[in-house]
């Protein structure tokens, strides 16, 4: 085999000549080890046992529920077995960059593909962590950190739909034919090329609203909206003093802004000490826990970070984040009137469905009226609320429209 895995194993191939007579295609046969859903069921079921287990150690179980993470983990791994999914997978994954020319997805045959076997176009290229290689070719491996972020920001916050393994056998760099390059000027175009969408994750809406706003309070290093998204996204226990958290994001933020993607993973010793001073009691207390969501989230980042730590040790990831942070705030700030309109408008959309029920009910004969001064008067009271509103919501979608505008014609007016 070319790779092997605990799941399967991956050959080299080459479909039949076509009825034209030209040579068939190289191709990548994923075979599935026999017998493994049995082995997979043994060792969930042994796993199930030491959750519980584990559960009982009072520092693990306040912050994680284990025994969740574990079916979590048991739902994808069921996935990952499941040829047919990983096949629409792909699909998905390809349409997803469907209009961007420097990221690729392989072919499925779907034709010779079985429940246990997929068949795949071979893409001969690098592997991403061969940097003598990619330089060799004139690849500028800074270029491919970048696009490796690009394309990961665009699969969460975009597309809420991320390859959740990428570990270095599943990312290849492939030299671009079909791009013009001057080789004394530039370096080569490229294309990053993802494989193995057996581990897909999904953003939920709730969850990827919250990130968005993640991102956008770390462009505008807001502590407190930091606080409040990570709050929102269930990382705090319960009791914990966020307005405390809130003092310490706003020292990290300060801090490590601009820094190195290295730097940050190798923090200064007598920082982290002084860092520990002044919060000991957030230390002391621990008051975090992984949320549900997050594991193949923050996994897949991990691994990420390490690629493009190592293809370009001195990359700066506050670039990406506050670029794709304005982009996202630009969205907000464009979306915000709408959703203010939506929410003034909504309890009259049923309005005329009431009118033609009363008009019905009058011409039956069962249209009943009743008098209360008090009833009256509260009503009048709610009618007058609710006109202020209206009022107040209109003149918020004013504000923010007119907000935008002079963003925009700041942004056009700069060089």
């Amino acid at each position: 085999p070319i790779a092997a895995a605990s799941l399967g194993q991956a050959h080299r191939g080459q479909l039949l000549p076509t009825d034209e007579g030209e040579p068939g295609e190289s191709v990548v046969i994923k075979v599935q080890r026999p017998h493994i859903e049995e082995i997979v069921e043994v060792d969930l079921a042994a796993l199930r046992v030491v959750a519980r287990w584990i559960m009982r150690y009072r520092p693990i179980g306040r912050r994680a529920d284990v025994p969740a993470l574990l079916e979590e983990f048991a739902i994808t791994l069921h996935e990952e077995l499941d040829y047919g999914q990983e096949i629409e997978n792909a699909a998905r994954f390809a349409a997803m960059f469907a209009d961007d020319d420097g990221i690729y997805a392989p072919r499925i045959y779907r034709e010779h593909c079985t429940d246990r076997v997929i068949v795949l176009e071979d893409v001969e290229a690098i592997k991403i962590t061969d940097v003598a290689r990619i330089t060799a070719v004139n690849i500028d491996p800074a270029a491919v950190a970048n696009r490796v972020l690009d394309a990961y920001f665009r699969q969460i916050f975009r597309e809420r739909f991320f390859h959740a393994d990428p570990h270095p056998g599943n990312l290849f760099i492939r030299p671009r034919d079909d791009a013009a390059w001057d080789p004394e000027t530039e370096t080569c175009p490229f294309v990053l090329i993802f494989i193995d969408f057996g581990m897909m994750g999904r953003v939920p809406n709730f969850v990827g609203n919250n990130l968005s706003k993640l991102l956008v309070s770390v462009t505008q290093k807001d502590a407190q909206k930091l606080t409040e998204a990570y709050r929102d996204l269930g990382f705090f226990l319960p009791g914990a003093d966020l307005e405390r958290i809130t003092e310490a994001q706003a020292v990290l933020l300060e801090r490590i802004w601009g820094r190195k993607l290295l730097d940050l993973a190798r923090p200064d010793p007598q920082e982290v000490q002084e860092l520990g001073k002044e919060f000991r009691d957030i230390l002391f207390d621990f008051p975090f826990q992984i949320p549900q969501d997050f594991i193949y989230l923050g996994r897949a980042l991990g691994m990420v970070s390490g690629l493009v730590s190592l293809l370009d040790p001195d990359i700066n990831p506050w670039y990406q984040i506050e670029k794709f942070g304005m982009e996202l705030l630009k969205e907000q700030m464009t979306e915000a009137p709408r959703e203010a309109l939506r929410e003034a408008i909504r309890p009259y959309l049923d309005l005329p469905g009431r009118i033609q029920r009363l008009v019905t009910a009058a011409e039956n004969g069962r249209l009943q009226l009743q008098t209360n001064d008090k009833e009256l008067h509260r009503r009048l009271e709610r009618v007058e609320k609710r006109l202020v509103q209206i009022n107040w919501s209109i003149l918020a979608a004013a504000s923010v429209v007119s907000a935008t505008l002079l963003f925009n014609r700041k942004q056009e007016k700069k060089p």
